[in-house]
């Protein structure tokens, strides 16, 4: 049965005007038109991956057009907190690879995610998931390194960006680098034990293929 927007609105908290101030009018316009987390992860996608080592935060990401995995994991909270949803990310942890920052959020008391990334499977998760750790594990078996290891290793509880409102994280000029540091600070769960760790496979070229379908490289 497919979900409607009814269904949808009816997990959204009221919008209030204390973030309403952060961005331009206009600029609510276009994160508004955006209507749901779909919409928002098909943004995402429209936009060409940041290669770059920069941390826009979500007002020059709407102005520039381009996005990293945590530029679009932030630039993903501050949309879904135009539409409704808390800000919330959670940071996906992984061994001889890059950590991955995933914009969440509820429908019917289950998870779902909107995610910026170059490769093709870390990126949107319909919210069927009914914990964390299942959504978390939703990424694991296309989680891997360029020596198509499986790399994915832990997850962190959600962050309220909310929190920084204080640094104005949704429209800074400023880089949102404070972002990044706390994620990397707080703690995070594993989600293998050491035998499951030593018996893991590589990924086959065929995955592979799947996975790096418009891969940028530097």
């Amino acid at each position: 049965m497919r979900r409607s927007n009814k269904s949808v609105q009816g997990n959204r908290r009221s919008t209030s005007t204390r973030h309403d101030l952060d961005f331009s009018r206009a600029e609510l316009r276009v994160l508004r038109g955006l209507k749901t987390p779909v919409g928002v992860q098909r943004f995402l996608d429209g936009l060409p991956y940041n290669l770059g080592y920069t941390a826009r935060s979500p007002k020059r990401v709407l102005h520039d057009r381009t996005a990293s995995c945590l530029e679009g994991g932030v630039f993903a909270a501050a949309a879904l907190r135009a539409l409704g949803f808390p800000p919330l990310v959670f940071d996906l942890e992984a061994k001889q690879d890059t950590d991955h920052v995933v914009a969440i959020f509820k429908v019917c008391g289950h998870w779902g995610a909107v995610a910026k990334s170059n490769f093709t499977g870390c990126r949107y998760r319909e919210p069927v998931y009914r914990t964390l750790r299942e959504l978390a594990m939703s990424y694991f078996n296309i989680y891997f390194n360029l020596r198509f290891e499986r790399t994915l290793r832990r997850y962190s509880r959600p962050v309220n960006l909310a929190r920084f409102d204080h640094l104005n994280w949704m429209t800074t000029e400023k880089p949102v680098w404070f972002i990044a540091e706390h994620l990397c600070e707080i703690p995070h769960i594993s989600l293998l034990t050491s035998s499951m760790r030593k018996n893991l496979t590589r990924l086959d070229s065929r995955s592979v293929r799947g996975e790096m379908i418009g891969h940028r490289k530097k």
